[in-house]
Protein backbone atom coordinates (compact mmCIF):
# COMPACT_ATOMS: atom_id res chain seq x y z
CA UNK A 1 0.00 0.00 0.00
CA UNK A 2 1.19 3.95 -0.91
CA UNK A 3 2.02 6.30 1.81
CA UNK A 4 -0.85 9.11 1.54
CA UNK A 5 0.21 11.87 -0.59
CA UNK A 6 1.26 14.88 1.37
CA UNK A 7 -1.22 17.88 1.63
CA UNK A 8 -1.18 21.17 0.32
CA UNK A 9 -3.52 24.08 0.37
CA UNK A 10 -3.59 26.40 -2.42
CA UNK A 11 -5.09 29.81 -1.69
CA UNK A 12 -5.92 31.90 -4.63
CA UNK A 13 -9.32 33.33 -6.49
CA UNK A 14 -8.41 33.17 -9.69
CA UNK A 15 -9.74 29.96 -11.19
CA UNK A 16 -6.82 29.72 -13.69
CA UNK A 17 -4.27 30.20 -11.49
CA UNK A 18 -5.95 27.31 -9.19
CA UNK A 19 -6.13 25.13 -12.83
CA UNK A 20 -2.73 25.67 -13.98
CA UNK A 21 -1.20 24.72 -10.40
CA UNK A 22 -3.43 21.45 -10.33
CA UNK A 23 -1.86 20.69 -13.62
CA UNK A 24 1.78 20.29 -11.89
CA UNK A 25 0.89 19.35 -8.74
CA UNK A 26 -1.99 17.08 -8.67
CA UNK A 27 -0.52 14.10 -9.56
CA UNK A 28 1.98 13.95 -6.93
CA UNK A 29 -0.18 16.01 -3.70
CA UNK A 30 -3.64 16.48 -2.46
CA UNK A 31 -4.65 19.95 -3.20
CA UNK A 32 -6.52 21.39 -1.08
CA UNK A 33 -8.26 25.02 -2.51
CA UNK A 34 -9.33 28.10 -0.73
CA UNK A 35 -10.95 30.99 -2.68
CA UNK A 36 -9.89 34.04 -0.04
CA UNK A 37 -7.65 34.65 2.95
CA UNK A 38 -10.14 33.88 5.60
CA UNK A 39 -11.19 30.64 4.50
CA UNK A 40 -7.44 29.95 3.82
CA UNK A 41 -7.30 30.26 7.67
CA UNK A 42 -9.80 28.06 8.98
CA UNK A 43 -9.19 25.51 6.47
CA UNK A 44 -5.61 25.08 7.26
CA UNK A 45 -6.61 25.28 10.92
CA UNK A 46 -9.26 22.20 10.05
CA UNK A 47 -6.98 20.43 7.63
CA UNK A 48 -3.24 20.80 8.73
CA UNK A 49 -1.59 20.42 5.47
CA UNK A 50 1.76 20.23 5.02
CA UNK A 51 2.19 23.54 2.84
CA UNK A 52 0.55 26.34 1.96
CA UNK A 53 0.86 28.39 -1.69
CA UNK A 54 -0.69 31.53 -1.05
CA UNK A 55 -1.37 34.09 -3.20
CA UNK A 56 -0.74 37.59 -1.88
CA UNK A 57 -4.23 39.96 -3.54
CA UNK A 58 -7.45 38.07 -2.30
CA UNK A 59 -11.02 38.95 -1.33
CA UNK A 60 -11.73 39.10 2.34
CA UNK A 61 -8.34 38.83 3.76
CA UNK A 62 -4.96 39.51 1.45
CA UNK A 63 -2.03 36.72 1.95
CA UNK A 64 0.21 38.60 4.51
CA UNK A 65 -2.79 39.09 6.53
CA UNK A 66 -3.71 35.45 6.40
CA UNK A 67 0.09 34.47 6.92
CA UNK A 68 0.39 36.20 10.14
CA UNK A 69 -3.23 34.96 11.40
CA UNK A 70 -1.34 31.44 10.48
CA UNK A 71 1.75 32.00 12.58
CA UNK A 72 -0.03 33.28 15.60
CA UNK A 73 -2.21 30.23 15.83
CA UNK A 74 0.03 26.86 17.00
CA UNK A 75 -2.21 24.70 14.82
CA UNK A 76 -0.65 26.07 12.05
CA UNK A 77 2.57 28.07 12.91
CA UNK A 78 4.85 26.11 12.01
CA UNK A 79 3.47 24.95 8.48
CA UNK A 80 5.58 26.73 5.68
CA UNK A 81 4.15 29.33 3.42
CA UNK A 82 5.00 29.91 -0.22
CA UNK A 83 3.90 33.25 -1.89
CA UNK A 84 2.49 32.98 -5.10
CA UNK A 85 1.91 36.57 -7.22
CA UNK A 86 2.75 39.25 -9.51
CA UNK A 87 4.10 41.18 -6.80
CA UNK A 88 7.86 41.51 -7.70
CA UNK A 89 8.71 45.46 -5.46
CA UNK A 90 11.51 44.62 -3.19
CA UNK A 91 9.16 46.25 -0.06
CA UNK A 92 6.37 43.21 -1.29
CA UNK A 93 9.21 40.22 -0.93
CA UNK A 94 10.84 41.71 2.65
CA UNK A 95 6.69 41.84 3.38
CA UNK A 96 6.54 38.54 2.67
CA UNK A 97 9.47 36.95 4.79
CA UNK A 98 8.60 39.16 7.86
CA UNK A 99 5.03 37.96 8.20
CA UNK A 100 6.36 34.50 8.05
CA UNK A 101 6.71 33.32 4.69
CA UNK A 102 9.55 30.93 3.86
CA UNK A 103 9.51 31.43 0.00
CA UNK A 104 8.50 33.72 -2.46
CA UNK A 105 7.74 32.69 -6.09
CA UNK A 106 6.80 35.51 -8.93
CA UNK A 107 3.99 35.09 -11.43
CA UNK A 108 4.10 33.95 -14.27
CA UNK A 109 6.37 31.16 -12.74
CA UNK A 110 7.67 28.05 -14.40
CA UNK A 111 6.13 24.65 -13.89
CA UNK A 112 9.82 23.42 -13.00
CA UNK A 113 10.27 26.21 -10.11
CA UNK A 114 6.87 25.53 -8.78
CA UNK A 115 7.41 21.56 -8.25
CA UNK A 116 11.26 22.21 -7.22
CA UNK A 117 9.97 24.80 -4.75
CA UNK A 118 7.87 22.83 -3.08
CA UNK A 119 9.63 19.78 -2.94
CA UNK A 120 12.33 21.53 -1.31
CA UNK A 121 10.10 23.07 1.28
CA UNK A 122 8.29 19.40 2.06
CA UNK A 123 11.53 18.09 2.82
CA UNK A 124 12.61 20.85 4.84
CA UNK A 125 9.43 20.50 6.95
CA UNK A 126 10.28 16.33 7.23
CA UNK A 127 13.46 16.70 8.31
CA UNK A 128 12.57 19.25 10.92
CA UNK A 129 9.83 16.86 12.57
CA UNK A 130 12.23 14.66 12.77
CA UNK A 131 14.54 16.13 14.29
CA UNK A 132 11.75 17.57 16.81
CA UNK A 133 10.66 13.90 17.46
CA UNK A 134 14.41 12.92 17.92
CA UNK A 135 14.59 15.59 20.40
CA UNK A 136 11.59 14.16 22.50
CA UNK A 137 13.12 10.83 22.20
CA UNK A 138 16.77 12.10 23.97
CA UNK A 139 14.84 14.48 26.44
CA UNK A 140 12.66 11.48 27.55
CA UNK A 141 16.06 9.06 27.57
CA UNK A 142 17.52 11.65 29.54
CA UNK A 143 14.76 11.97 32.21
CA UNK A 144 14.85 8.26 32.55
CA UNK A 145 18.92 8.33 33.05
CA UNK A 146 18.25 11.20 35.64
CA UNK A 147 16.32 9.53 37.69
CA UNK A 148 18.23 6.11 37.71
CA UNK A 149 21.15 8.16 38.79
CA UNK A 150 19.22 10.23 41.91
CA UNK A 151 17.54 9.63 44.90
CA UNK A 152 14.64 7.05 44.74
CA UNK A 153 12.41 6.87 47.24
CA UNK A 154 12.17 3.02 48.29
CA UNK A 155 9.93 1.17 51.21
CA UNK A 156 12.06 0.19 53.98
CA UNK A 157 9.83 -2.92 53.95
CA UNK A 158 8.04 -4.30 50.76
CA UNK A 159 10.57 -2.20 48.82
CA UNK A 160 8.31 -0.65 46.36
CA UNK A 161 9.36 2.28 44.69
CA UNK A 162 7.70 5.63 44.26
CA UNK A 163 8.16 7.21 40.32
CA UNK A 164 8.17 10.87 39.73
CA UNK A 165 4.22 10.92 38.98
CA UNK A 166 3.99 10.04 42.87
CA UNK A 167 3.00 6.08 42.79
CA UNK A 168 4.53 3.04 44.15
CA UNK A 169 5.50 0.53 42.47
CA UNK A 170 7.62 -2.71 42.62
CA UNK A 171 11.33 -2.74 41.47
CA UNK A 172 10.91 -4.49 38.64
CA UNK A 173 8.17 -2.80 37.45
CA UNK A 174 10.16 0.53 37.98
CA UNK A 175 13.37 -0.89 36.69
CA UNK A 176 11.42 -1.96 33.60
CA UNK A 177 9.93 0.84 32.74
CA UNK A 178 12.49 3.07 33.10
CA UNK A 179 15.81 0.94 31.43
CA UNK A 180 16.38 -1.72 28.72
CA UNK A 181 17.18 -4.42 31.56
CA UNK A 182 14.99 -7.67 32.21
CA UNK A 183 14.55 -10.13 34.49
CA UNK A 184 14.99 -13.70 35.16
CA UNK A 185 13.98 -15.19 38.92
CA UNK A 186 16.80 -16.90 41.12
CA UNK A 187 16.99 -17.58 45.05
CA UNK A 188 19.75 -16.16 47.14
CA UNK A 189 21.64 -18.01 49.51
CA UNK A 190 20.55 -16.42 52.65
CA UNK A 191 16.28 -16.73 51.16
CA UNK A 192 17.53 -20.20 50.35
CA UNK A 193 18.36 -20.89 53.97
CA UNK A 194 15.58 -19.23 55.38
CA UNK A 195 12.46 -20.79 53.09
CA UNK A 196 13.90 -23.74 52.81
CA UNK A 197 16.80 -24.52 54.98
CA UNK A 198 19.38 -25.10 51.67
CA UNK A 199 22.85 -24.39 52.13
CA UNK A 200 23.32 -23.21 48.55
CA UNK A 201 27.39 -23.07 49.04
CA UNK A 202 27.10 -26.60 50.19
CA UNK A 203 25.30 -28.16 47.57
CA UNK A 204 27.13 -26.33 44.94
CA UNK A 205 30.22 -27.69 45.79
CA UNK A 206 28.96 -31.51 46.64
CA UNK A 207 27.62 -30.57 43.02
CA UNK A 208 29.74 -28.48 41.05
CA UNK A 209 28.75 -27.45 37.46
CA UNK A 210 31.18 -29.04 35.07
CA UNK A 211 32.01 -27.34 31.42
CA UNK A 212 29.88 -28.63 28.46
Amino acid sequence: MSPPKPVILLADDTAANVEFVYGILGSAYDLLVASNGREAVDLAAAESPELILMDVMMPKMDGYQSCRLLKADPRTADIPVIFLTAVSDIGSVIEGFECGGVDYIIKPFHAQELLVRTRTHLSLRQALAAERALRVDLESALLKVKQLSGLLPICANCKNIRDEMGSWNSLESFIAAHSEASFTHSICPACARQLYGLNLEDIAKDHPIKPS
